[in-house]
């Protein structure tokens, strides 16, 4: 069967248009599952969005699964997917789906994050146990992918021992707020040809910690604002070439050990190391995201990285559809799909 009898499927969220533009460059048919608030922006978008079903809740979706197998789906996810429909739903998804689900447990418990990138012997901040005396500032996270919901720094032990009285998050990490540059790379892995592309790099505006860094800090004394790290955009980079060579080893790295602890595809696809760059050039991974990341919107028509490697218009949406085209032909469609 040719790549063209597929169609390309997800969510109306978080990088939706770039998945089903890029799709539709690469000649496939497209599909848009998405709630009546968001229906009127993706009509604006028919050149690219071929059929767009509404459903009133995000948790109607696996009703729909019989009508996707039948229309030859192949879907995408992305951040919004496990925030709508939870862990176990994503795991039991019938239809197709771009990726190994085995990354889920992986991505969305933090202390096996931590456990994996640790194997793969990158920099990670100091974390904090249960017990452990706080001496320096921290940053509590909750688990899952929430856009920086659920955060919230603490600079030491009176502090966060204050704020965990009114947080309401069940599971959550401490670790150490490393002070540097926040810088969000973006990879592609593709298992047909076993290598890494960098694909683009962004940092994120968050509010309101961003905002607070552009008040001096003589001001802010008394405006009892609480620093809130909830993304609201996201601003294209170019690193230095140094950083880069060290930011494509780690990710090398913790592809070879995804293999090992998620065999046998490992990670594949798009991936992000989000990390922070300090002072002194050291690189510290704050977290791994195991999909297309919302900063890649910022290159929709491609970015300096990928036209390095293509000579065209790449996103990361694109690159996905590449992958899954290329798949179909080489007859290796399973190879990329769980």
């Amino acid at each position: 069967m040719g790549f063209r009898n597929y169609t390309i499927a997800t969510f109306g969220s978080h990088s939706a248009l770039q998945i089903l533009k890029g799709a539709k460059d690469e000649g496939f048919k497209t599909l848009l599952v998405c709630t009546p608030d968001r229906t009127t922006l993706y009509r604006y978008y028919d050149k690219f969005i071929d059929e767009i079903i509404q459903i009133e809740e995000w948790t109607e979706f696996p009703g729909l699964e019989k009508q996707l197998l039948k229309r030859n789906c192949i879907i995408i996810p992305h951040g919004s997917f496990v925030a709508y429909l939870g862990l176990d739903q994503n795991k039991q998804m019938k239809v197709p789906y771009f990726g190994n689900k085995l990354v889920l447990d992986w991505e969305e418990n933090r202390k096996m994050q931590r456990l994996w990138m640790e194997e793969a012997q990158v920099k990670v901040p100091h974390r904090f146990r249960r017990g452990d005396k706080i001496d320096r500032p921290v940053i509590v996270k909750s688990y899952g992918a929430a856009g920086g919901k659920g955060y919230f720094v603490a600079r030491n032990q009176k502090e966060l021992d204050e704020k965990l009285k009114t947080f309401e998050e069940a599971r959550f990490i401490v670790q150490e707020y490393v002070i540097g540059v926040p810088v969000y790379f973006h990879f592609f892995y593709s298992p047909l040809t076993e290598k890494i592309e960098v694909m683009s790099v962004d940092k994120r505006y968050e509010t309101n910690v961003d905002s607070l860094g552009r008040i001096p800090a003589k001001n802010q004394k008394g405006l009892d604002i609480e620093p809130s790290f909830e993304v609201v955009a996201n601003i294209p980079m170019a690193v230095r070439e140094s950083l880069l060579a060290d930011a494509m080893s780690m990710a090398d790295r913790v592809i070879n050990v995804s293999q090992k602890l998620m065999p046998p595809k490992g990670l594949f696809g798009p991936f992000c190391l989000e990390t922070i760059v300090t002072s002194k050039e050291e690189i510290f991974v704050i977290e791994i995201s195991a999909r297309i990341v919302a900063g890649t919107n910022c290159f929709i028509d491609g970015s300096p990285y990928s036209y390095l490697l293509y000579d065209e218009p790449m996103s990361t949406g694109r690159r996905i559809a590449r992958e899954i085209k290329n798949a179909v032909k080489q007859n290796k469609l399973k190879e990329v799909l769980d």
